[in-house]
């Protein structure tokens, strides 16, 4: 059932106008595909700094809070243009990326990160990690390597679309 809709929805993105000025022209795929990895950049970026000073291997003595408020922007800013520059990846391959399930894969794994991401605030102190309890560090710590390893899978799956997985 959702193989079926996946393809009438590749079939019908591929015979959009937008689909096909995109894939014809043979600079647009490459552009945004630099602008994708740029963003991936500045997200991989932000989450490892704020990931290692969240579990207490960098900066143990800034706040925590002055590092939201400098690399939380530039995370929701890159995802914005991430979510710009997919778009238009997919009208240009439909069926490349809809139908793959690595694609499919790395779209959960983008969920389960931003859902992460946006609710580990939650868990952030204004203190030294170093004056919080050990159970509360532990915690925080584990936290932050689940992100980074979400945002690390992310990344490698959506590297692995143009080797592998062929349609689910």
């Amino acid at each position: 059932m959702m193989l079926v809709s996946l393809t009438n929805i590749s079939d019908w993105l591929a015979g959009t106008e937008l689909s096909q000025a995109i894939a014809s022209r043979n600079w647009t795929v490459p552009t945004l595909q630099s602008i994708h990895i740029l963003s991936i950049g500045v997200v991989m970026a932000s989450v490892a700094v704020l990931d290692l000073r969240l579990a207490g291997f960098l900066a143990r003595e800034q706040s925590m809070r002055d590092y939201n408020l400098r690399f939380y922007p530039w995370i929701w800013g890159a995802l914005c243009v991430l979510l710009g520059t997919g778009t238009l990846q997919i009208m240009a391959e439909p069926a490349r990326e809809l139908l793959n399930w690595i694609f499919l894969t790395k779209m959960g794994l983008l969920v389960a990160a931003v859902i992460f991401t946006a609710s580990v605030r939650g868990l952030l102190e204004d203190r030294r990690f170093r004056d919080m309890p050990l159970g509360r560090r532990t915690v925080i710590r584990t936290c932050a390597l689940v992100s980074l390893g979400l945002w690390v899978a992310i990344v490698v799956c959506g590297r692995w679309i143009a080797y592998a997985g062929g349609q689910v």
